[in-house]
C-alpha cells in the first residue's frame, strides 16, 4: 500500500470479506459544505491512509455516486452507502471484484463461480442470478450500461488492483436518478490520481495453489497543476479448483493524466483502462445433501474439487467446433473516458463524463447437467426403456471401465459464448448554487452493442470424479450412445446482433433549510430502444447422419432464419429525502424513490417487453464519533414487472411477476481503545414472491422467499495492532454468517446456513514494507452458494449438483511503496 503516517494507527480493518469503511477522516465543526469535485480530487492526490487515526471520526468519507454534485462526505448523505478505501480492500483479500461486495449489507454476493460470472442480489430484488440490479462505475461513468445481459454482468469487465483508491457501493437512494438509473446497487470504483510528489509502489503475492502475482503502480507531477498515474497487474495460476492446466491467466494496465485548473475552478482527467484477464468459470460439483447436512461426494474435495481436466480441455464437438476450456470465461476490452469539471461562473459548474468501452467477453465452461448416477440408469435415459449398457470404456485411453454399468457417471455441456461489446457514455450536467440552494439538470446519453454466438448443450460423459475422465458407451442392438465421449450436440443457438440507445433527462434540487435540516428532490425522465437481428434454432431438429443406432446425433439443434427486434418505451423515476443533523456527528435520512429496470437484449429476444417498477421507502441512523460509528438502515420495497429467463434443460425458460421486500441493514465500528476495533454488520431480508411466476407461467411462486436471499446475514470482525518502535504488526479476523436460502424460486432446493472464518496478519516495517497472510475459509466450511439452477424442482437427497465457496487457502504478499 501507499507509505502510512507515523501517527497512523487502526481505524476499521477486516480479514477477507469483512465490511471495512475507512478513508482519511477527521473531526470537523462547524457548518455542512457540500464539497465539489475537486474536494474528492485532491483526496484522491494523497497517501492512501485507509489505516488512520483510531480516535478520527468516521463519516468524512468523500462519496461521488448518489449525488447531484461532486461529492458529500457519508454522514451527510440521505441514502445508505458503504465506502471501501484501498487498504481496506487489500485487508479484505476478496476473491474477485464481486467478492468484495459480501462486506455490503443488503448485498448477497456469490463469488464461488471464480473471477467472472458472480451473482449478486440487492435487497430482496427478485432475479434469476449474474447481478441484474447491480452497476459498475469507473470515475462515476458506467463500464457497460446494462448490468446484466446472459453470461455477462459488470463485474466481468473490472479487475480490483492497487489502481483503485476506493470503491463506494450506493443501496437504493438516487440511483434511479443518475447515470444509467440503477434502482438496486451502484458501484463506483475510483482510481488513483498522481500528486505533486512522485511515489511509487510494488507488490508480489502467492497463494498455497501456486498463483502468483505482481501489481505496480507510479504517479508524480508533469508540471504545473498536471498529473499522471500509470499501473496495473498481471497474474497466472491453476486456481484453487485445479484442472491441471493454466486456468488463470492475465493482467490490467491502468493510467490517467489529471489537471486542476487554478483557482481552484475545477479539473479535467483523462484515463484509460485495458483488461485482458480470463479464468476457470466454476459450475456446480458433486455433493451430497440429506435436509440441512452437506458433506462432500466420495472422492471429491468440495473446495478444491473441479471436473475440468486434461481430457476435457479441448474438444471437438458433433459439428465440428473445437472448444478450449482454458479460454474460460473474462474479458479483453479497453476503457477509456475523460471527465470534465469547471465553474465558468460563480455558482454555477458544468461537468461532463465521456466513456468508451470495446472489445470481447467470452465464457467458455464445462456446465454439469445431472447429478452422479449409475451407467445402467444413464442408459435408459439416453437410450429409452430397456436400454442396457453392452459396452463402457475411456475414450483418451485406458480400456473399458472396471466398475461396468454400476460406475457413477454424469453430462456436462462443453458451453461456448462469444460476445463482442461496445459501449458510449456521455452524462452531462449543470449545477447552480445560489445561497443554501444547489439545482442540477443533466442529460445522459448511452450506446452499447453486442455480437452474440452461442452453442449451449454439446453434452459429454463423465466419470464423477475429479478431474474427470471422458467415457463412451454402447447399449443393447448395437446403438451407439456416444461419439467421442458426446451425448448429444447444440441445443440451443444465437446469432444475433443487438444495438440499445438510452436518452435520459434529469433535474435535482438540494435545499439546506436550516443548517440542520436538508431536503432534496428529483426526477427522471428516460427513453430506452432496442433493435437487433436474431437467429435463434429452428423449429425442428436434424439426425446428422440419417442413422438412428447412433443415438448422439439424431436431434441437432441448427440456427433458424432471422428475425428483427424493434423495441422503444419510456418511463419517469423519481425521489424525494430529507436528511437532519442533530449534531455534526448524529443525523437522520429518510427517502421514498420510484425506479425502473428497462428490459435488455435477451428479454426481448424471448419475447419479454415487460418494464420493472421498483417502489423504496427507506430510512435510517447516522452515528460518527470517536469512539463509536454506526449507520442503521431500515427499507422496504415492492417489485413489479420482473422480467427474465434461464436456462432450463438447455433451452432458456421464462419467469415473470415481482416481490416485496422489508429489511434492516446495520454496520459500524467500536473503537474502545487505540489500536482495537470490533467491525460489526448485519441485514435481516424478509423477501418474498407475489405473482411470480416459472416455467413459462406455470408455477405460481406466491409466498415463496425470494431465491438465493438469506433472511439473517451477519459478520463480525474483530482488528488489534500494536506499534513497535517502526514496526507495526495487526492481527485480524472475520466470522461470517450466512442464513439459509433456496436455490430456487419454488424453493425446492434448501441452500443450508453456514459459517466462514477469514483471519490475518500484516507487518508494516518502516513506513514503506508490508507483508501480510491472509486465510480464506479456515475451517474448510462447505458453504452451498447455488444448487442447480438449470433444473426445475428438488434434487431429492444423496448426491445433488450444487457450488460450494471455495475450500481453505492461503496469500502471502509482500508490499514495498516510496
Amino acid at each position: 500500500m501507499n507509505t502510512i503516517p507515523k501517527h497512523a494507527r487502526l481505524l476499521i480493518t477486516a480479514a477477507p470479506m469483512a465490511l471495512m469503511i475507512a478513508g482519511p477522516a477527521q473531526a470537523q465543526t462547524g457548518p455542512v459544505e457540500a464539497p465539489v469535485a475537486t474536494t474528492s480530487a485532491a483526496q484522491r492526490a494523497q497517501p492512501d491512509a485507509g489505516i488512520v487515526d483510531a480516535d478520527a471520526q468516521a463519516g468524512e468519507d468523500i462519496i461521488v455516486v448518489g449525488t447531484a454534485g461532486g461529492g458529500t462526505r457519508r454522514q451527510d448523505a440521505a441514502f445508505a452507502v458503504t465506502t471501501l478505501s484501498n487498504d481496506a480492500i487489500e485487508r479484505a483479500a476478496p476473491n474477485s471484484t464481486a467478492d468484495l461486495l459480501r462486506t455490503v449489507p443488503g448485498v448477497m454476493a456469490e463469488s464461488s463461480g471464480g473471477q467472472n460470472g458472480a451473482n449478486i442480489f440487492v435487497r430482496g430484488y427478485p432475479s434469476g442470478g449474474d447481478a441484474q440490479f447491480v452497476t459498475f462505475q469507473l470515475g462515476g461513468v458506467p463500464i457497460f450500461p446494462p448490468s446484466t445481459l446472459s453470461f455477462l454482468e459488470n463485474s466481468q469487465l473490472i479487475r480490483l488492483d492497487e489502481t483503485v483508491q476506493r470503491v463506494e457501493a450506493v443501496r437504493g437512494g438516487t440511483g434511479s436518478l443518475f447515470s444509467n438509473g440503477q434502482p438496486g446497487l451502484t458501484v463506483n470504483v475510483v482510481p488513483r490520481i498522481g500528486g505533486d510528489t512522485f511515489k511509487g509502489f510494488a507488490k508480489f503475492s502467492y497463494t498455497d495453489y501456486d498463483e502468483v502475482r505482481g501489481d505496480a503502480w507510479v504517479s508524480g507531477p508533469l508540471g504545473g497543476n498536471t498529473s499522471f498515474m500509470v499501473g496495473g497487474y498481471y497474474a497466472q495460476g491453476n486456481g484453487i479448483r485445479d484442472p491441471r492446466y493454466r486456468a488463470e491467466k492475465g493482467g490490467q494496465i491502468t493510467a490517467n493524466i489529471h489537471h486542476d485548473f487554478d483557482d481552484n475552478k475545477g479539473s479535467v482527467e483523462i484515463y484509460a483502462r485495458y483488461l485482458n484477464d480470463h479464468g476457470q468459470w466454476l459450475l456446480p460439483i458433486p455433493i451430497v445433501q440429506n435436509g440441512s447436512s452437506i458433506t462432500a461426494y466420495p472422492g471429491f474435495d468440495a473446495g478444491t474439487g473441479t471436473l475440468a481436466g486434461p481430457e476435457t480441455r479441448v474438444t471437438t464437438n458433433l459439428v465440428g467446433r473445437r472448444v478450449d476450456l482454458a479460454e474460460g470465461r473474462g474479458a479483453d476490452v479497453i476503457n477509456t473516458g475523460i471527465t470534465f469539471d469547471y465553474e465558468v461562473a460563480s455558482g454555477l459548474r458544468v461537468r461532463e463524463r465521456l466513456s468508451y468501452l470495446g472489445g470481447s467477453a467470452d465464457t467458455v465452461g464445462l456446465v454439469p447437467a445431472d447429478a452422479p448416477t449409475a451407467a445402467s440408469t444413464l442408459a435408459v435415459t439416453l437410450g429409452g426403456a430397456g436400454s442396457t449398457v453392452t459396452g463402457l470404456t475411456y475414450t483418451n485411453g485406458g480400456g473399458a471401465v472396471a466398475t461396468g454399468a454400476s460406475t457413477p457417471l454424469m453430462r456436462a455441456g462443453i458451453w461456448e459464448v462469444r460476445k463482442k461489446i461496445s459501449s458510449f457514455v456521455s452524462d452531462s450536467a449543470l449545477e447552480w448554487t445560489a445561497g443554501s440552494n444547489k439545482l442540477t439538470g443533466g442529460f445522459y446519453y448511452a450506446n452499447y452493442t453486442t455480437r452474440d454466438n452461442w452453442s449451449l448443450g454439446n453434452q459429454i460423459l463423465l466419470t464423477a470424479t475429479p478431474n474427470a475422465r471422458v467415457v463412451d458407451m454402447t447399449l443393447n442392438g448395437s446403438r451407439a450412445a456416444t461419439l467421442r465421449g458426446f451425448t448429444g450436440g447444440p441445443t440451443f443457438l444465437v446469432n444475433a446482433g443487438y444495438e440499445g440507445n438510452d436518452y435520459a433527462l434529469y433535474a435535482v434540487d438540494e435545499l439546506q433549510i436550516t443548517p440542520e435540516l436538508r431536503i432534496d428532490g428529483g426526477l427522471r425522465w428516460q427513453r430506452h430502444e432496442v433493435s437487433g437481428t436474431i437467429r435463434t434454432p429452428a423449429a425442428g431438429t436434424v439426425n446428422l447422419d440419417g442413422n438412428p443406432n447412433t443415438l448422439y446425433d439424431n436431434a441437432i439443434a441448427v440456427i433458424g432464419g432471422s428475425r428483427q427486434i424493434d423495441y422503444g418505451d419510456s418511463k419517469w423515476s423519481w425521489t424525494a429525502g430529507v436528511n437532519y443533523d442533530f449534531t455534526r456527528a448524529v443525523g437522520v435520512f429518510a427517502r421514498y424513490s420510484r425506479g425502473n429496470s428497462f428490459p435488455a437484449f435477451d428479454n426481448l429476444r424471448e419475447g419479454l417487453t415487460i418494464v420493472a417498477q421498483v417502489d423504496t421507502y427507506e430510512g435510517g441512523l447516522k452515528v460518527s464519533l470517536p469512539w463509536v460509528s454506526l449507520y442503521a438502515t431500515g427499507f422496504h420495497n415492492t417489485f413489479d414487472g420482473l422480467a427474465t429467463t434461464q436456462i432450463i434443460n438447455n433451452v432458456p425458460s421464462s419467469a415473470t411477476g415481482g416481490a416485496k421486500a422489508t429489511g434492516v441493514e446495520l454496520e459500524g465500528t467500536l473503537r474502545p481503545f487505540r489500536g482495537f476495533s470490533l467491525n460489526a454488520s448485519g441485514t435481516y431480508l424478509d423477501a418474498t414472491y407475489r405473482g411470480f411466476f416459472t416455467n413459462g407461467g406455470l408455477i405460481d411462486n406466491t409466498g415463496n422467499r425470494v431465491q438465493r436471499q438469506p433472511r439473517w446475514g451477519w459478520r463480525v470482525t474483530p482488528a488489534y495492532e500494536v506499534p513497535i518502535g517502526s514496526v507495526r504488526p495487526a492481527l485480524f479476523a472475520t466470522l461470517q454468517y450466512t442464513g439459509d436460502r433456496f436455490s430456487d424460486p419454488e424453493n425446492n432446493q434448501l441452500l443450508p446456513h453456514f459459517y466462514q472464518l477469514d483471519a490475518g496478519v500484516s507487518v508494516d516495517v518502516f513506513d514503506h514494507v508490508r507483508l501480510q497472510v491472509t486465510g480464506n475459509n479456515l475451517t474448510n466450511e462447505i458453504g452451498l452458494t447455488e444448487g442447480n439452477p438449470r433444473i426445475i424442482g428438488s434434487q431429492g437427497t444423496g448426491p445433488i449438483l450444487a457450488r460450494p465457496i471455495l475450500g481453505r487457502s492461503f496469500r502471502f504478499s509482500a508490499a514495498v511503496s516510496f
